[in-house]
């Protein structure tokens, strides 16, 4: 196993962000749900349990469907509040689109020390003491002032308003709560799915990849310090645009949004949840720099990326619909009925990620 297999497989297997369901007992609502259910049955179409990226249901009495998903961003605000706080709304958007749905409202919650302490925002604001000279000492007010306005950025590029959310000052930590979710309607009648389907879709990334975005590194103890992804507000409106054109197509046959560990986990994942496998060249990614690693392409959590599994037969109608506006797409890989994803640069094999993980992650 290789430093990025590690790593990968750590946020994939270990790490509570991809692995909620160890920590919460999903079972106790689905019992719920279920109850529910004999009373507006048929309303819930994708639930907590589904392991997707975002839930879908049908409100009594309309006939169109709404995606909703809740996202934090907590620990990425300590080096950078407005960047994380702003991608952290961005990312729970893309979750709506991945479902099939246009993003509309927002809800956040902020939770924080009382507004007079000081914290240190930078590089070192989880040592609590700045070394490295490039931090900035400000008030935890100040702070909430760049989180709120990260997020209102996004929202107002977006086209999503900002319905309502909650403050809270009693909170001791360094990290503080940074949590959004975001409402849509969907444009297509039924939800799209992660879970890969069949054998030999192509799959088709839409949006440029950077080296920004190292939290997957960080959280397995392969980075000594985090750099989070930066805000892109721009591509972020057209990466939807350019998405929702492509769903309309009705050629999309699953769907993922790329956020943490990238493309990496996009793809893994899927496999994962469909019982099937990939095959990625990563050399065919588009990239905003020519010195990118194999290894950043695969696992950096660059923003404004969404992923696509269509049958071979729609792959130019999808990259079509994709660059009408104005966004870079391709196709970089296919589903295999083999059971792990394996990534290559070119012929060189980078990673390969298996449904379950090996003993050794775990020493």
């Amino acid at each position: 196993m290789n430093r990025v297999e590690r790593a990968l497989m750590h946020g994939l297997f270990i790490h509570l962000h991809h692995n909620i369901d160890r920590a919460i007992d999903f079972g106790v609502f689905r019992e719920l749900n279920e109850k529910v259910s004999r009373v507006s049955p048929g309303e819930l179409l994708v639930g907590p349990d589904a392991n997707d990226d975002a839930a879908v249901f049908r409100m009594p009495d309309d006939s169109g469907l709404v995606a909703a998903k809740m996202e934090s961003h907590c620990s990425p605000c300590v080096p950078r509040p407005y960047d994380s706080a702003a991608t952290g709304a961005g990312g729970a958007m893309r979750d709506v689109v991945a479902m099939g749905a246009r993003p509309l409202f927002l809800l956040d919650f902020i939770g924080t020390r009382p507004l007079d302490q000081e914290v240190i925002v930078g590089p070192c604001g989880f040592k609590g003491q700045c070394t490295c000279g490039s931090c900035e000492t400000m008030t935890s007010g100040e702070r909430v002032n760049l989180i709120v306005k990260g997020i209102r950025d996004m929202c107002e590029t977006m086209g999503v308003y900002v319905v309502g959310g909650g403050l809270s000052t009693s909170f001791s930590d360094i990290v503080p709560a940074v949590v959004a979710a975001v409402i849509g309607r969907m444009v297509i009648d039924k939800p799209l799915t992660k879970p890969a389907k069949k054998a030999g879709n192509r799959l088709i990334l839409i949006g440029k990849t950077d080296n920004d975005g190292n939290d997957t590194l960080y959280r397995a103890g392969l980075a000594g310090t985090m750099r989070p992804a930066l805000a892109l507000f721009d591509e972020e409106k057209e990466t939807m645009e350019a998405a929702l054109a492509v769903i309309k197509t009705g050629k999309v046959n699953a769907c993922s949004d790329l956020g943490a560990a990238g493309i990496g986990a996009a793809v893994s994942e899927s496999t994962r949840f469909g019982g099937l496998g990939a095959r990625v060249d990563l050399a065919k990614a588009p990239v905003k720099r020519e010195n990118l690693t194999p290894e950043e392409i695969l696992i950096c959590e660059t923003q404004a990326r969404m992923l696509f599994q269509v049958d071979p037969r729609d792959s130019a109608e999808v990259i079509a619909a994709a660059k009408s506006e104005g966004v870079e797409a391709v196709e970089i890989g296919e589903i295999t009925s083999e059971k792990e994803a394996v990534f290559f640069y070119k012929e060189k094999e980078i990673a390969r990620i298996p449904h379950e993980p090996p003993a050794e992650l775990f020493e």
